[in-house]
């Protein structure tokens, strides 16, 4: 069985080597250690509906993707740089970018395993190191254990081909209750609770209120159907009456988010309120819907952590969301990584080899000079940019 698969790994190499967008796909954000940690986060959007067959990712992201880059390697600096923690002994990772995708993410997954199994004469991707400079040399050492993805269905096909080779995996942001199983998911574990307590916290908001008949709304996947399942007996026992319960992709067309609120829509007004156990992006498509159609204020939607405050959701469309109510898990403001991240800037942080492509997506211009510049935008980035000054 390992034999097969890894075959089927090399294989899968050659077809890597075929597409440009995989090249990309190859870029590692990399810090040297004597023990490495593998992570897999959503630097970029998943792909469209058209650009799936592709694979092909979307645009960068800085909540749920470069923040989540900077956190890691600035907490392995704070945790190498104290030697009262792991003394004589240096923490290092491989970060690579899953793209809220689950082919994605298993062609990262299988990356990570190849450092254990091919020669240090096979050919490697682009390396960004801790000093900035950019190398084709890796250290061959095996990961002992991957951090990610966020997606709960992304990160059950991740810990499927994971545990073939006995890699741990711990999840930060997935919560679907199948994960909870033991008996398939051995070496996966996780510092969130199970999506049981969202659709309870959920249902009690529907009590208090006095809510007695809703519409139901979840993303397609793991995360939204087994979260909505779990709503719907906890509603069911409480004497809720559900009016329709749809489904939808994250990364469905607008054509498709307008039908789908055309139908809710045909429930009003009995059914205002729509819970909704959705990702984020499902939330924005729906926001995003309400605005062509002019349905802003017709709905009140009762959102999981998918959606929580997360302002990349609801940027631009704050008059739709206006009233929506949303379940976060507890996460305190850390003070040190702010009065780090928000003194970032292009030419000194050279060792996240996706910065410079945020950076001229966060302020839609061009880095003159820069090795990505990006011939796109048509002004050009100047010295006084700061995140500290558009800090949202």
């Amino acid at each position: 069985m390992v034999l097969l698969l890894i075959l089927s790994v090399l294989l899968l190499k050659e077809d890597v080597r075929g597409s440009a967008q995989s090249s990309e796909r190859r870029v590692v954000a990399h810090m040297p250690g004597d023990i490495i940690i593998g992570a897999l986060f959503s630097v970029h959007h998943q792909p469209t509906v058209d650009k799936v067959h592709e694979r092909k990712c979307g645009a960068v992201r800085e909540q749920y993707g470069i923040q989540r880059v900077e956190a890691m390697l600035h907490t392995l600096e704070r945790i190498n740089s104290d030697p009262t923690l792991l003394p004589n002994i240096t923490l290092g990772c491989e970060i690579r970018d899953s793209c809220w995708h689950s082919a994605v993410a298993l062609e990262q997954s299988i990356e990570f395993i190849r450092d254990s199994l091919i020669s240090s004469e096979e050919e490697e991707g682009l390396v960004r190191c801790v000093d900035g400079s950019s190398s084709s040399f890796r250290s061959k050492k095996p990961i002992v254990g991957v951090i990610g993805p966020g997606s709960s269905s992304v990160a059950i096909q991740v810990q499927n081909l994971l545990q073939l080779f006995n890699i741990p995996q711990i999840a930060y942001s997935a919560t679907s209750m199948d994960l909870s199983d033991k008996t398939l998911f051995k070496y996966f574990m996780r510092v969130v609770p199970s999506d049981a307590q969202q659709a309870r916290a959920m249902v009690d908001i529907v009590k208090r209120y006095n809510w007695t008949y809703v519409s139901a709304v979840h993303t397609e996947g793991n995360y939204g159907e087994s979260g909505m399942e779990a709503f719907k007996d906890m509603s069911a026992k409480e004497g809720i009456c559900i009016a329709h319960s749809y489904k939808i992709y994250s990364n469905a067309g607008e054509q498709s988010f307008d039908k789908l609120l055309k139908k809710l829509r045909s429930h009003l007004p009995k059914a205002r309120v729509v819970a909704c156990f959705c990702e984020g992006m499902t939330v924005r498509g729906l926001l995003m819907a309400m605005r062509r159609l002019g349905l802003a204020g017709e709905f009140l939607l009762l959102g999981s952590d998918g959606w929580a405050d997360r302002y990349d959701v609801t940027d631009g469309y704050q008059r739709e969301a206006v009233g929506g109510i949303t379940i976060k898990l507890q996460s305190p403001d850390v003070k040190w990584f702010d009065d780090y991240y928000l003194k970032l800037r292009p030419e000194t942080n050279l060792r996240n080899p996706w910065f410079q492509e945020f950076w001229q997506h966060r302020f839609q211009c061009r880095l003159e000079g820069f090795a990505q510049e990006n011939s796109k935008y048509n002004k050009t980035c100047n010295s006084y940019l700061t995140l500290l000054a558009y800090r949202k």
